[in-house]
């Protein structure tokens, strides 16, 4: 695997510079969370986006596929899994955009 090659897939998907790589999901607790403040699940994902804490502990594999962080008082987690274009399995190449489709979830750490 393209270890450099998937984190730059990763940080262009997950900054919004390259949104046409995948999908963004938010979990219903999540996005419960926040739905009391305005713009809420926009302010979430600039957190994620902006987020910059990797370390061996979160991201052991150097792909920036994961990463945690408090927000209004509650542990949040954010997640990259790759998928085949049609999203009926994993991608065989998540360093090739061609055949790899990125799905970012946001959840609540309580949410599992």
């Amino acid at each position: 695997m393209n270890t450099a090659r998937i984190k730059e897939l990763n940080d262009a998907f997950r900054k919004g510079l390259r949104p046409e790589l995948g999908r963004i999901m938010i979990t219903a607790g999540a996005r419960h969370h926040v739905a009391a403040w305005p713009l809420g699940e926009l302010m979430l994902y600039e957190r994620v986006k902006n987020f910059d804490a990797f370390t061996e502990d979160n991201n052991p594999h150097g792909e920036n596929d994961f990463g945690s962080f408090e927000y209004l008082g509650e542990r949040v987690f954010f997640k990259l899994d790759y998928y085949n274009k049609t999203l009926d399995g994993g991608s065989e190449d998540p360093a090739d955009p061609d055949q790899t489709c990125r799905v970012l979830t946001i959840a609540m750490m309580s949410e599992y």
